[in-house]
């Protein structure tokens, strides 16, 4: 592998790297990402949450992880940084974080019965060498049909509140969904498949056997 600015052999991005950063406060990424049986620490972004400019919501979810990745990376210019970002999209409406409980119940009814998208945007940045890879992933989640009363208990419950689309699958919310086709780590926040393959590719061993299949 030739650098052709110089005409000196180049290092592979794998031999550049000074650590690994995930740059998410999610202790759901952490714990997906510890999976891959890979050496990193955590730095929140902090990035404010911005609202979609007229993108669908892969490409709203992809933008996000690549600006909480450069955020990050501006600090930590010789570490790969990861960054990840999930949104709940039913026929394209961008669902987030409900901002009440009223807001969560309204969330919840939308998806009650239907088949709705969860993306996660993952990008993996190293400011050192300009590498930048982007990826969005989907998976399909179907809610049951769900009364009023097992919305509102579930909204009371509070586990809604901070979660995109109103619910999170791991928790309380498993009980709100009928199947799902895809990625179960995905809709939790975090590809494992997808980002280890990426780690893979440029160099940086991972733990295989912990990859989870698409369901």
């Amino acid at each position: 592998m030739i650098d052709d600015s110089t005409g000196n052999p180049k290092k592979p991005l794998a031999s550049q790297i000074a650590g690994i950063v995930l740059a998410s406060q999610s202790p759901r990424r952490k714990m997906l990402l510890e999976k891959l049986n890979i050496s990193f620490q955590v730095v929140p972004s902090r990035l404010a949450e911005l609202s979609p400019m007229g993108e669908r919501p892969n490409a709203y979810a992809a933008r996000m992880a690549l600006e909480k990745a450069v955020k990050v990376g501006q600090f930590f210019p010789d570490h790969l940084i990861i960054g990840a970002d999930t949104v709940v999209a039913i026929q394209d409406m961008i669902l987030g974080k409900p901002r009440s409980p009223q807001e969560a119940v309204i969330m919840l009814s939308r998806l009650s019965g239907q088949v709705h998208e969860v993306w996660t945007g993952i990008c993996v940045f190293h400011a050192r060498s300009g590498t930048e890879i982007v990826k969005a992933v989907s998976t399909a989640v179907r809610f049951r049909e769900l009364t009023q009363e097992e919305i509102d208990e579930y909204v009371q419950s509070g586990e809604p509140m901070d979660k995109a689309g109103a619910y999170a699958i791991q928790g309380l919310g498993k009980s709100l969904v009928r199947d799902l086709k895809g990625s179960y780590h995905n809709v939790i926040g975090l590809p494992t498949m997808e980002l280890g393959k990426i780690l893979e590719q440029i160099g940086v061993p991972i733990d295989s056997k912990s990859i989870e299949s698409p369901r």
